[in-house]
C-alpha cells in the first residue's frame, strides 16, 4: 500500500514538473541586501527536482574561478559534512549520517523520503558518524596521515577546540573530551557538557558549533523540527535558534531565535560579530523564501515561522504572532532561494589570490524543490567593514554535470593552516583542496 501510494503521488509532482515550468525566476536576482521577493505559491505537493547522485569518475574535479586549482585532499570518506583545523594544520573531517526521526505521516513526506533517497551516495559501508584525522605535515595537499580520530558518535556535526577540550556537537548533546596536540586518536570516553533538542522528531539534525573568542561560551545551531510548524509547536520549543552555553558549567540560553536552520557558525573577524548561514522555508514557489546569511544579535528575532525577511507574513502559520512580526530582524544578506547553504568561513589566510582577502566563503549544497536547480556551490561573499559588500562569486562549480546530475554536494568549508580552502563533499565522499594556481606572497 505504502509502495503504490509512493508511485502515485509521485508521479503527480513529476508530471506538474514535466508539463509547465514552475515559474522559477533569476537567482541572481535574489542576492544581497535586498532581495527580489515574488507572490506567495501554494501547493498540495510541491515542486521536486533533486539532482541525482551520480559520483565523480576517476580525475574529474570541481571547476573552479581563475587563479585556483582543485584537487582531493581525501577521498573513499562517508559522507564528510564538517571541517575542523586544529592549531597544529590537522584537519578533522566529522562524517555523519541522519538519525532515525519520526514514522513518517504526511504524503509530502514520504514523497521526499523516497526522491531523496536518488540523492543519496552509494558504497555506503555503514561506516560514518565519526571524526576522520588528517595530517599534511608538508603542506604539498597530500595527507601523509588518515586516521579514524573518534568513533561511534551520535550524527556528529559541529567540532570546536577551547585549550585542551575538544566538544562535538552530537544531534543530541555536546559532549567534551580531552585532547593533547598531536593527537591521532582520542580514547578516552567523552563527558557530555549540555544535552541538545533531538529525538523522537528531528527534523534538522546537524548541530553547528563555534566557541566565542575568549573561549568561555560556545554557540550551537539547532535547527527547526518542521517546515512550518506543520509538527506542531511543542516541538519546537528551544529549535530554530542558536544556544548559548556556558563552557564551565554548561548552562545554556537562548542566543537568537527565529532562524528556521543555523548552520555554519563563524565570528567575523574584523568586528567580532557572530554570523551565520540559515535555510528558510519551503513551498512558498521556487523564489520563496531567500536562504540567507547574517551577523547575530544578542536577543534577536529573525521571524520563523512567522514570517520571511523581515516582515513578510507567511499565511500557513496559525495562530498569527503580528507582535513577533513586528520585531523580526531583516537579515544582511541573501543568497537565493533554496540553495541551502551549510558551510560558512571567513578567509583569514593570505595564499589564496588578493580578490578573496576578507570576504566569506559559502558551501550550498543545493536545491530540491525548483525546476532550475540552484546552489550546488561555493561561493565567496566579499566583505568590507565587517559587512558584504558585493554580489556572491562562484569559486568551486562543477558540481552538475551538463545532464544536471550531481558529482558531489558542497557542505562545510574550512581554510587551512597553509590558507587553502577546503570543502567538504558529503555526496562525493571527497574533501576537496582549492589553493591558488600561483600562492600569494605574504604581507609583512
Amino acid at each position: 500500500m505504502r509502495s503504490a501510494i509512493v508511485r502515485a503521488l509521485l508521479c503527480a509532482s513529476l508530471l506538474s514538473l514535466a508539463g509547465c515550468n514552475d515559474g522559477s525566476g533569476d537567482p541572481n536576482a535574489q542576492v544581497g541586501a535586498n532581495p527580489a521577493l515574488p507572490e506567495i505559491q501554494q501547493y498540495l505537493l510541491p515542486p521536486i527536482h533533486i539532482a541525482r547522485i551520480v559520483g565523480w569518475k576517476k580525475d574529474e574535479v570541481p571547476t573552479v574561478a581563475q587563479g585556483l586549482q582543485a584537487k582531493a585532499f581525501a577521498t573513499g570518506l562517508q559522507h564528510p559534512r564538517f571541517l575542523y583545523v586544529l592549531p597544529n594544520g590537522d584537519v578533522l573531517v566529522v562524517e555523519s549520517k541522519a538519525p532515525k526521526g519520526a514514522p513518517i505521516k504526511r504524503p509530502k513526506e514520504i514523497v521526499m523520503g523516497f526522491v531523496e533517497s536518488w540523492a543519496t551516495s552509494g558504497g555506503d559501508s555503514g561506516a560514518s558518524n565519526r571524526i576522520t584525522l588528517l595530517r599534511d605535515s608538508n603542506g604539498d595537499g597530500v595527507p601523509e596521515t588518515q586516521s579514524v580520530f573518534l568513533d561511534h558518535l551520535n550524527s556528529p556535526f559541529g567540532v570546536a577546540l577551547v585549550g585542551n577540550d575538544l566538544y562535538v556537537a552530537n544531534t543530541d548533546a555536546i559532549v567534551r573530551y580531552p585532547y593533547t596536540e598531536g593527537d591521532t586518536k582520542i580514547t578516552a570516553p567523552g563527558t557530555v557538557l549540555t544535552p541538545l533538542p533531538g529525538g523522537p522528531i528531528n527534523h534538522h539534525w546537524t548541530k553547528s558549533l563555534v566557541a566565542s573568542p575568549d573561549g568561555a561560551k560556545l554557540y550551537a545551531g539547532v535547527g527547526s523540527n518542521s517546515n512550518i510548524t506543520e509538527n506542531g509547536l511543542e516541538a519546537e520549543h528551544n529549535r530554530a535558534a542558536i544556544l548559548e552555553i556556558d563552557r564551565a558549567s554548561g548552562r545554556w540560553r537562548v542566543f537568537a531565535s527565529g532562524l528556521r536552520n543555523p548552520n555554519g557558525l563563524s565570528f567575523e573577524p574584523q568586528t567580532g560579530a557572530l554570523w551565520t548561514v540559515v535555510n528558510e522555508r519551503d513551498e512558498l514557489g521556487s523564489d520563496l523564501v531567500p536562504d540567507y546569511m547574517t551577523s547575530v544579535k544578542d536577543g534577536g528575532f529573525y521571524g520563523w515561522p512567522y514570517s520571511y525577511f523581515g516582515q513578510h507574513v507567511d499565511p500557513r502559520v496559525k495562530p498569527e504572532r503580528p507582535d513577533l512580526v513586528a520585531k523580526a530582524i531583516v537579515p544582511d544578506y541573501a543568497l537565493s532561494s533554496h540553495v541551502a547553504p551549510l558551510g560558512l568561513a571567513f578567509n583569514t589566510g593570505t595564499s589564496l589570490p588578493a580578490a578573496y582577502r576578507g570576504g566569506a566563503f559559502v558551501g550550498e549544497h543545493g536545491s530540491w524543490n525548483r525546476q532550475v536547480l540552484n546552489g550546488y556551490k561555493v561561493v565567496f561573499v566579499p566583505f568590507a567593514d565587517g559587512k558584504p559588500s558585493g554580489p556572491p562569486q562562484d569559486v568551486v562549480t562543477g558540481f552538475l554535470n551538463s545532464d544536471n546530475q550531481a558529482r558531489g554536494r558542497p557542505v562545510g568549508v574550512a581554510i587551512d593552516k597553509s590558507g587553502a580552502l577546503l570543502v567538504a563533499d558529503d555526496s562525493g565522499n571527497t574533501v576537496w583542496r582549492v589553493s591558488a594556481t600561483r600562492p600569494q606572497l605574504t604581507q609583512r
